[in-house]
């Protein structure tokens, strides 16, 4: 008989009934360091006082009013997202996913309102994955995303990542828009290096291509940048947001030039939830204190911190890690192991961490984490690895 709960997920065996800061507290008590903060949603911890303060003021006031409505918490987040960032304007969404139906839908609108028809083609990446929907698998492109759910979205090019002349091979009078990553995450933790962006940016330009930056997973300070391109020190036309901009609450947004978006005229597009007053309400706290300088520079200063200890980590265990590898608070610990089973090592250490492609575990903190949570934390994966050691052995 199947489950209430439509079983598509693979669910350990735990459930949390409260959240404090870095930790996860279990129906039975137990407290568990968090290093997936939902993964990389909960940017600023668990029941963050602002965050709380925030949904609770605005509960209290309104919910929803919908779109066909002035929202001002709507208006004031996009002020603040327009001001800190490379876009002229901001559509918001309730999802990541829903954020690349827009973008792609944004890309193909761009042109054929200028007469190209034909420049339908997205250019996608091997390791990519930007969401579940019909649009999202069919531009992810793996097999174990798609399979099944045939016939799918046509004008989709998937290349290797990091293969610089398929790239510019492909690149065509049919080609809409490139759509990457910055940092993989469920591809395993794979950054594209900042002269790869540079190079995107640099043949986007050569060729009229809309540059299209997914930093659902990467974004929102979490390799100590507001967002990761600006390491590269570029921008895309068209950026897709989600995750942590809500710090748990559902939240997403398309970021975009006023030359890439200007097609997106009235009746184009549209939400019923996305840019309630709740969410925008609960974002705008999120941005206020993540966009701050000095947070930003925490954040560096504690990754540092964490990476100088995961290094010390796969040193002190060989049989078990490979390396380290990405950016900010969004770390992988290449295994040598089935990162599952690392995961579910960690779970007796009471530690969560998140599994990744290529073999990878992913480390993604809240970013408010401690240096004494930092400290613990790699002491209770010390304590997993040897686990996993003695089971080898």
């Amino acid at each position: 008989m199947i489950d209430p709960v439509l079983p598509t997920y693979n669910r350990a065996p735990l459930s949390f009934v409260k959240g404090e800061g870095c930790w996860l507290i279990e129906a039975d008590g137990r407290r568990f360091l968090d290093l997936g903060a939902g993964i990389a949603v909960c940017s600023l911890g668990h029941a963050h006082p602002a965050l709380v303060q925030a949904l609770t003021d605005q509960a209290a006031a309104l919910w929803h009013t919908s779109n066909l409505y002035h929202i001002p918490q709507q208006e004031a987040l996009a002020d603040k997202l327009v001001a800190e960032t490379f876009a002229d304007t901001v559509f918001f969404t309730n999802s990541g996913t829903e954020a690349c139906e827009l973008a792609v839908k944004m890309a193909r609108r761009y042109w054929y309102d200028r007469g190209a028809e034909e420049r339908v083609e997205i250019i996608t990446f091997d390791g990519s994955f930007h969401g579940r929907s019909a649009a999202a698998i069919a531009a992810a492109g793996s097999e174990k995303m798609t399979r099944g759910f045939g016939p799918l979205l046509p004008g989709f090019v998937h290349l290797k990542f990091g293969d610089h002349e398929a790239l510019r091979a492909a690149v065509s009078d049919r080609t809409a828009a490139i759509l990457i990553e910055p940092v993989q995450g469920e591809g395993g933790i794979r950054p594209v290096p900042d002269q790869c962006l540079k190079g995107l940016r640099d043949l986007c330009d050569q060729t009229g291509t809309l540059l299209i930056f997914d930093e659902v997973q990467c974004g929102m300070g979490r390799t100590g940048k507001l967002f990761a391109h600006e390491w590269a020190g570029i921008s895309p036309d068209i950026m897709m947001v989600a995750k942590g901009i809500g710090g748990g609450f559902p939240l997403g947004a398309v970021l975009a030039t006023e030359a890439a978006a200007e097609a997106m005229v009235v009746g184009t597009h549209g939400s019923t939830y996305g840019g309630n007053p709740l969410g925008c309400a609960v974002g705008l706290a999120v941005m206020n204190l993540i966009a701050d300088p000095a947070f930003l520079d925490e954040v560096n200063r504690k990754a540092g911190l964490l990476r100088q200890k995961l290094e010390g980590l796969v040193a002190a265990h060989p049989d078990i890690f490979e390396s380290v590898r990405g950016a900010g608070l969004m770390l992988g610990l290449k295994c040598r192991i089935a990162p599952a089973d690392l995961v579910r090592a960690g779970y007796a250490e009471e530690v969560l961490t998140v599994p990744a492609a290529d073999n990878v575990v992913r480390l993604l903190p809240p970013l408010t984490i401690s240096d004494a949570e930092i400290t613990e934390a790699v002491a209770r994966l010390d304590r997993a690895a040897a686990r996993m050691t003695a089971v080898a052995a």
